[in-house]
């Protein structure tokens, strides 16, 4: 029986365990990428390991969120990275050079590798056929020093792509659509794996789009084939020696199927406040629209920002509308200039931002209370934007521009004629502000905001655990530990960013969860999904929180609880949730023997003779790890545990 592409790159990479259902394994790690938001902390969890360079093929640690320096934290944290990389052998992209995900698809990507980023949306290196997954930086600490990465081995659910885009309809329809299709649980523990006569009719550029947005799905990655398409990508970043043809054995198996005809997919939009929450424009069309920005690691490529120019070109954006623009990378921006698209952006009434995230995550243009902004981004969750009563659309990069020229909603199919972009022969290549590895003598810059890493307790045999919070179903890590301009630059400052902890839930919560010292969180599904921020484990373990108990987990964010000291328990049954509430006090018994094997255990309550039954789906490594007080104490003298 032949094997699926993922299955061909994930053996090929195998260092423990095998390809079975329900099985752990690991993976070697070829290259890996860190942003600054992130970054801090892995570097520094890399120095407390004691190791000298990194061991991987590539790292690259890059400056694309921080970069709003309204105080001396983010400075000093780009000085740290930068020294940090010369020293321990990465590269070091610097601030302007662009987004993390956009320039490693131009810079460094490369089909059949492996790529751990400390970001969610690492997997947009999927569009060149690459296996790319994001993680807490613990973990991607690990992989740079050589240490295997461990998930649980993923199913793999195949895109069948039929049919063409109709004018008008772009990549990011698609993914809209499997979004509407799927919701953002259908891809946890899967690998999403492109395939069909539809996939070659996509470029690069868009299946990174697609790939990126996979994210939103909860899958753990997701991945094209490396074809024409490919080639011609790389041939035009002077980078053809890279290229390596892959794609899935005719008789491929897999567990899952979904099938697409391009050809009936119309302009569609993501409404407020998740990225399932999907609807044709046409539905929502008339809609007053206060803002649109266009840009991030979703639709800020040269292609995208190319069409948005056609359409802009010789109009004006509408009076009630703030239209903002952020190119991907400095390659996208010099290219634009080159060609004259730039100037045709800004005579429209186009503000033009860094070559950064920025609005994304809340850093910066921050809507009209009570606004409507459309944006090409991957996630509208409620406040992100900044602004809290904002309503998010997510579009595409066409949608968008036609919204910033009439004022409202617009499907661009009332525009006329689309607009009309070739693929570049040759893509303008500058590395000048990519800093190779340095001196292994460099000295770490550490400014004041730097501080120590906090280090989990071991986990008790027995706790006492008041319930400090009870929550729905899909906690984001931006309801854990926001992101915005205020709260970004203390990522190095643990102490600090934890007071900002569940803030918008409770703004109260780390003042409790400090006079408790320790506690417990109870949850419904998909609790932690979103961002790959390891600080929404990192601060609540600071701040005591010891158990997490919920009916369903997040990939990544379960694996940065385990990391961090938190043991994540579900429910056997569900609907013991419904008996729970905060102040009650869960007693857990015996923790050490019950983490070690697998059987389901009890938890009770106080004036109860019921107990909850509970599971923890520990591997015997991730019991280790709880019992050692979390990955940096079990991997500190060893990074192969």
């Amino acid at each position: 029986m032949g094997q699926n592409l993922a299955q061909k790159i994930l053996t090929s990479h195998l260092v423990a365990g095998d390809l079975k259902k329900g099985n752990e394994i690991a993976l070697r790690i070829d290259q890996t990428l860190t942003q600054d938001a992130t970054g801090t902390m892995a570097y520094l969890q890399f120095e407390a390991m004691d190791l000298s360079r990194v061991q991987t093929e590539c790292s690259v640690s890059y400056i694309d969120h921080n970069t709003l320096q309204t105080g001396f934290e983010n400075a000093d944290d780009h000085a740290f990275l930068q020294s940090a990389a010369a020293r321990f052998g990465a590269y070091f992209s610097r601030p302007g050079n662009g987004i993390c995900h956009q320039v490693h698809l131009e810079r460094f990507a490369k089909p059949g590798k492996t790529l751990l980023g400390s970001d969610s949306h690492t997997p947009t290196a999927g569009g060149m056929g690459m296996l790319a997954m994001g993680a807490g930086g613990l973990d991607v600490a690990v992989a740079m020093g050589g240490g295997a990465f461990y998930l649980p081995n993923p199913k793999v659910l195949r895109v069948w792509l039929t049919g063409q885009l109709s004018d008008w309809v772009s990549a990011k329809d698609i993914i809209l659509e499997i979004l509407r299709t799927l919701t953002v649980k259908g891809g946890v523990g899967k690998i999403i794996e492109y395939a069909g006569p539809g996939v070659k009719t996509l470029t690069v550029p868009e299946r990174s789009t697609i790939t990126n947005m996979g994210a939103e799905l909860g899958a753990s990655s997701s991945i094209f084939p490396s074809d024409e398409q490919t080639l011609r990508f790389l041939e035009a970043q002077g980078r053809a020696q890279d290229f390596v043809p892959l794609s899935a054995d005719e008789d491929a198996t897999y567990d899952e199927e979904l099938k697409i005809d391009l050809s009936l997919l119309v302009p569609m939009v993501a409404q407020p406040h998740s990225p399932d929450n999907v609807v044709s424009v046409s539905e929502r069309s008339n809609l007053p629209v206060q803002q649109v920005a266009i840009g991030s690691c979703t639709n800020s490529s040269y292609q995208d920002l190319m069409r948005v120019s056609q359409i802009l070109k010789g109009k004006r954006v509408h009076p009630g509308v703030s239209l903002v623009i952020s190119p991907g990378s400095r390659q996208v921006l010099s290219m634009l200039a080159n060609n004259g698209a730039l100037t045709d952006l800004i005579d429209s009434g186009a503000r033009l931002l860094e070559s950064t995230c920025g609005p994304c995550i809340g850093m910066g243009q921050s809507p009209v209370s009570k606004a409507v902004s459309v944006r090409t981004f991957n996630r509208n969750f409620e406040g992100r934007s900044g602004t809290q009563d904002a309503s998010v659309f997510l579009s595409s990069p066409e949608v968008a521009a036609a919204c910033a020229l009439t004022g409202f909603l617009t499907d661009p199919r009332t525009l006329g004629l689309p607009p009309s972009v070739n693929f570049p022969e040759r893509f303008r290549i500058d590395d000048s502000m990519i800093l190779p590895p340095g001196d292994p003598k460099t000295p770490i810059r550490r400014g004041p905001n730097i501080q120590p890493l906090p280090l989990a307790p071991v986990l008790d045999d027995m706790l006492d655990l008041p319930i400090i919070l009870k929550l729905g179903d899909n906690i984001t890590t931006d309801d854990i530990m926001p992101a915005g301009s205020k709260i970004l630059p203390l990522r190095s400052n643990i102490p600090a960013i934890s007071e900002y902890t569940f803030h918008k839930i409770d703004a109260q919560f780390a003042a409790k969860a400090k006079a408790l010292k320790q506690s417990i969180i109870v949850a419904g599904h998909n609790y932690g999904q979103g961002s790959s921020r390891e600080h929404a484990a990192l601060a609540p373990m600071y701040l005591g929180l010891r158990v997490v108990l919920a009916q369903s987990f997040a990939r990544i964010h379960r694996a940065n609880l385990i990391n961090f000291g938190i043991l994540p328990l579900t429910f056997v049954n569900e609907q013991d949730l419904d008996r729970l509430h905060s102040g009650l006090i869960l007693h857990l018994s015996n923790l050490h023997q019950a983490i070690q094997t697998p059987d389901s255990f009890t938890l009770t309550l106080d004036d109860d003779s019921n107990p909850i039954w509970v599971r923890h789906d520990l591997t015997e490594r991730q019991a280790k790890i709880l019992l050692a007080g979390g990955l940096l104490n079990s991997t500190k003298y060893s990074v192969n545990v």
